[in-house]
C-alpha cells in the first residue's frame, strides 16, 4: 500500500498561509531544499490541490533551463518533469496534460485506488485544503511539518475542519539550524 505524505510549512501557531495567503514568511534556503529533496526524490508522486499545482505548473516546468538557476532549480524541476501528477480540482475537470491526472469528484475513491497502485510514496506539497480534505478521509498517512521561526496570530490554520483524534507518533525533529525551521515527521498510529 502506497502512502500519502503531507510536506506542509507552517507558523509557530498553525497557520500555513497569512489572512491574505501569503507566504513571504516561509524560511527557505539551500539546507532546507538539500533536506525536502532527500524526501521528494524517493517519491513518484506529487499530488496537489488546484491553486498550489497552477502555481508549481507556472514555474517548475521551464526552472532549469533559465540562465541563473539555481541547483535547487534544476534539481526540483527534473523531479518535477519525471513525476506522475494528481491534481484534486472540480474546474480542471478535462485538463489533458503529460503525467497529469486531475481528479474531481469521487476523490475518495479514487485516492484509494492509487495508494492500493504498486508504487513510491505520492507527496503532497503545500495545498493546504485539498490535505485538510484528504486528512478528514482519513488519507494521509505522514507528516513533514515544517515549523517556522514565526508567529503570524491570523491566517489559514492547516488543521481546520478535522473532526476527529488523530493519533501520531513523532519519528524524527530535524532542526535546521541556518533558518530557524524545525521538521516534525509524524506517522499516523
Amino acid at each position: 500500500m502506497r502512502k500519502i505524505v503531507s510536506f506542509m510549512h507552517l507558523s509557530l501557531d498553525g497557520f500555513v498561509a497569512g489572512p491574505a495567503g501569503e507566504m513571504n514568511w516561509i524560511h527557505v534556503n539551500e539546507e532546507l531544499f538539500d533536506f525536502a529533496a532527500e524526501r521528494t526524490n524517493a517519491s513518484d508522486t506529487a499530488l496537489y490541490g488546484r491553486v498550489t499545482y497552477d502555481m508549481m505548473e507556472g514555474y517548475w516546468p521551464t526552472a532549469a533551463d533559465k540562465p541563473n538557476a539555481s541547483k535547487h532549480d534544476r534539481e526540483h524541476s527534473a523531479w518535477y518533469n519525471k513525476v506522475n501528477k494528481i491534481v484534486l480540482s472540480h474546474s480542471l475537470k478535462g485538463l489533458q496534460r503529460d503525467k497529469t491526472t486531475v481528479i474531481g469528484d469521487d476523490f475518495v475513491e479514487q485516492i484509494k485506488a492509487l495508494k492500493a497502485q504498486p508504487g513510491g510514496e505520492i507527496v503532497i506539497f503545500g495545498s493546504p485544503r485539498a490535505t485538510q480534505s484528504l486528512i478528514q478521509h482519513g488519507l494521509v498517512d505522514e507528516f513533514w511539518l515544517f515549523v517556522n521561526p514565526v508567529i503570524l496570530g491570523e491566517g489559514m490554520p492547516y488543521f481546520k475542519g478535522i473532526k476527529e483524534h488523530i493519533e501520531l507518533k513523532l519519528v524524527k525533529s530535524t532542526s535546521l539550524e541556518s533558518s530557524g525551521v524545525v521538521c516534525l515527521h509524524y506517522v499516523k498510529q
